[in-house]
This record gives C-alpha cells, structure tokens and sequence, in this order.
C-alpha cells in the first residue's frame, strides 16, 4: 500500500510549527530529490525530520533533533499503515518552547498521523489481461456485461472488432464464451490495476 498523490498538513505544538508532506516514492534516489526539494523550499526550517519505505528499505533521520526522537516516530507511523514506496518529511520552525524527548516523540507521531488521514491510500493488484476479437454484431451483444465489469476496457475497431479488457471477476468469462457462441477470450498479459483501500 502507498499514497496516492503528495499530501501536506500542518499542526502547531507548543508554538512549534510541523509541517509534512507525504509522498508516493519508487525509489531512493526519488526519496533523496524530494527531501532536497523540501529543504530548499524551507530552508529557514529548524528541522527537516524523515522517513521512507521503498522496495523494502527503510530509512529514517532525525535532521539534528535528540537521537530516536524525529525520523524514528515517523518511521514507525508508516509501518503501522503497512505503507511502502511512501516517505513522510516533517519540517519544524522552533517556536521557543523545548518539547523533551517524550515531546518530540509524540509531536512527530502526530504529524505523521494527522497526514495519513488525510491521503488516499491505494494499493497495485494484477490481474490478467484478455482479448478477443469479434464481429461488430457479436461485439456490440458485450457492450453493457463489459462495461459494468472490467477495471480495463479499450475497443479497437477494423474489419472486426479488437477488445481488450481486465474482468473484475473471473467467472463473466463463461458469460462472454455464452454470448458470442463459444468463442474464448485470450490472456495477453497481465494488468496492473490501482485500487483505493482508504
């Protein structure tokens, strides 16, 4: 599971201002040029605290705050969301009041949380892909049980009509073998479909 697209939320602690962001990332040199990104556009920021989950690597930094008490929190916060290929960076402008270890810890957890709400999380599934190709009458008998069943439809059309398409369930195969008189769509492949978990 992953976010879906860059998300931003602020919370104020004790005069403190954390901001995240939360983004998807496929990589860590992805990871490495956003967090310059995020340094530059606050680089009057006290702090700019990380984590990342990417192809199973995990990093964390605490940018200068106490040790364990910034990039770890958050770090932790997207393991339980089971999330990958995602990092979460929180700047923080010091507002003057000391927070403690126990205080950071919580402020950084929070601010991570706070932008998990917000995200739409989403996670990849493959399916396998199908075609079939087809007279325009034979075809045109498809049109609605594909079109209220697959994740993936695209028609192209010539002498006969080239269907491609990614069933949500596998059992409407036999409806299609039913509808055009024994004709068997091929797998060509497999799909990778997005669905949205939260």
């Amino acid at each position: 599971m992953y976010i879906k697209q860059e998300v931003s939320n602020t919370i104020i602690i004790e005069k403190s201002r954390f901001i995240t962001y939360l983004k998807p990332i496929f990589s860590l040199e992805e990871y490495k040029d956003y967090l310059k990104e995020i340094r530059k556009r606050h680089y009057d920021a006290t702090h700019v605290c990380s984590a990342v989950i990417c192809a199973n690597t995990k990093r964390s930094s605490d940018d200068g705050e106490p040790a364990g008490s910034a990039g770890v929190p958050i770090l932790n916060v997207l393991e339980k969301n089971n999330l990958n290929n995602t990092c979460c960076l929180v700047v923080r402008y010091f507002g003057g009041v000391k927070l403690g270890v126990g205080g950071l810890l919580r402020a950084y957890s929070s601010s991570c949380i706070e932008a998990i709400n917000k995200a739409t999380i989403v996670e990849d599934y493959s399916y396998p892909k199908y075609e079939i190709i087809l007279s325009y009458d034979i075809a045109n008998k498809l049109d609605n049980l594909l079109l209220n069943n697959t994740y993936y439809l695209n028609k192209e059309y010539d002498e006969k009509v080239k269907i491609e398409f990614v069933l949500k369930q596998e059992e409407i195969i036999d409806k299609i073998i039913e509808i055009t008189k024994g004709i068997k769509p091929t797998q060509v492949g497999n799909e990778i479909i997005q669905k949205v978990i939260k």
